[in-house]
Order: structure tokens, then C-alpha cells, then sequence
């Protein structure tokens, strides 16, 4: 990997895109931009929930952030590849200025994919056409493995979303901890839960961490519909340093 100009690392606050993050970090990639996709509702390719608490997160981390409003990117897509295309769209146009921005230019992109290959090989061929690299450090590793390294890394990983069979209002705003994850464990037993929620099963944030200066507190009451749930946060800070 290049050690010229900055790198950019998707950023939507969760534990897999901050994970990403940690690990350049601990590299010592130079890391000139945190970059938000925000989507209103769904999406093909992006986290969707809570990304506008990715601001006071990167206020912990002290790297600029950048947002990408997806708006209607896709939506008049049928075909999910053409959807994901579509969504892809922004988030090119988005590094292409930052290219100019940063300081000897772009020299890569940091994600936090996990195991999919829709969203990743998306990826990969916009860091083609870009021509930077691809730093993925969570790619095809196993699931277990990762959430124990985030647990050891000081990691506090809060439940914003569920939508999975097995996963009843009783775990949203959980933290996820060793327990946790045991349980999540024996439901992909069970139901075929995937341990990091890959997929959209479940969806998180990461309010404190060896890369954050100071946790982040929330407020909230939940929603749930019966079969799937979010928080709804209705307030939320930066611990007082």
C-alpha cells in the first residue's frame, strides 16, 4: 500500500466501520477523512440507522468528516445489482473531490465489510477506477474471532436495530458483550443469525473505544412492531472529559 497522500474510511459509527477504522489506525495509515453515507430509509449498500450521530463520533476521533446525502440514489431501481450501482454513485463523486482535497491526493479507502460480496466488490471497482487501494481488515475473517477483538480492544457496542428471528425487543440499546455474542451464537444455531449481523439482522453503534477521547451517551425509547424494532434516539452527547 501506497504511503502517499490520505486515506478515507467509510465511516457510519458502527462497530464494523469503526473497527475498519481502528485497525488503519493501529497501521498507521494517515487517515484524512471519516466519510457518512446517510440514506433516509433503506439501502442496498450502506448502514442505515442513527448515521447522524456519526458526527459527535468523529468528534471523539478527531478526524474530519465528510457526508454523503444518498437521497434518491436507486431508488427507481428494480434489480438490486443496478440499485447497488446506483447508490454507489455519490460515494464516487464524493472521493473524486476529496482526491483534490487531501494532501498528495487520495491514496485509498477503508471499509468494514465483512462477507459481502454485493457491497464489496462494489467497492473494489470503484478503488479500480479510482485507482487507490482497498483496506479491508475484516474481510472473510471469522465472525467470533472479530467481535472477541473488538471486545478486547475496548469496544462498547450498542444494539440501534434488530431484525432477525430470535432477536426480540429485549435487545435493542443492549450492549454487546461476551454474553452477548454467546447468545448470538447459539441463535445462529438456531436460526441462522450471523454472530456480527451481517446482512442487516441487526444493526449497531459504537459509543466508546481506544480510538474515541470520550463516550458517547444516548437517550432513546424503542420501537417495535412486533418483529423487528430500532431505537428511536432521542438525545444524545459526548461524555464530559
Amino acid at each position: 500500500m501506497t504511503d502517499d497522500g490520505g486515506w478515507v474510511s467509510l465511516f457510519s459509527g458502527g462497530k464494523d466501520s469503526s473497527w475498519a477504522l481502528y485497525r488503519a489506525l493501529c497501521r498507521g495509515l494517515p487517515v484524512a477523512r471519516l466519510l457518512t453515507v446517510h440514506a433516509e430509509t433503506e439501502s442496498y449498500m450502506y448502514h442505515v440507522p442513527a448515521t447522524d450521530l456519526a458526527s459527535l463520533a468523529a468528534e471523539t476521533i478527531e478526524i474530519d468528516l465528510v457526508e454523503v446525502d444518498l437521497d434518491a440514489a436507486g431508488a427507481d431501481q428494480t434489480d438490486s445489482g443496478a440499485r447497488g450501482d446506483a447508490e454507489i454513485e455519490p460515494l464516487e463523486r464524493a472521493l473524486r473531490d476529496l482526491d483534490h482535497e487531501i494532501d498528495g491526493g487520495l491514496a485509498g479507502v477503508i471499509a468494514g465489510a465483512v462477507e459481502s460480496e454485493f457491497q464489496t466488490s462494489r467497492i473494489e471497482a470503484l478503488c479500480d477506477r479510482l485507482d487507490v487501494d482497498l483496506f479491508a481488515p475484516l474481510w472473510q475473517r471469522d465472525p467470533r474471532t472479530l467481535a472477541d477483538e473488538m471486545l478486547d480492544a475496548g469496544f462498547e457496542i450498542r444494539l440501534l436495530a434488530v431484525a432477525a428471528r430470535g432477536l426480540d425487543e429485549s435487545w435493542l440499546g443492549r450492549t454487546l458483550d461476551a454474553a452477548a455474542f454467546d447468545e448470538l451464537e447459539v441463535l445462529h444455531d438456531e436460526y441462522g443469525v450471523h454472530v456480527l449481523g451481517e446482512g442487516g439482522e441487526f444493526e449497531t453503534l459504537v459509543t466508546a473505544g481506544p480510538h474515541m477521547d470520550r463516550r458517547l451517551e444516548l437517550d432513546y425509547e424503542t420501537e417495535w412492531d412486533g418483529v423487528r424494532g430500532t431505537l428511536r434516539i432521542t438525545d444524545a452527547w459526548l461524555e464530559e472529559g
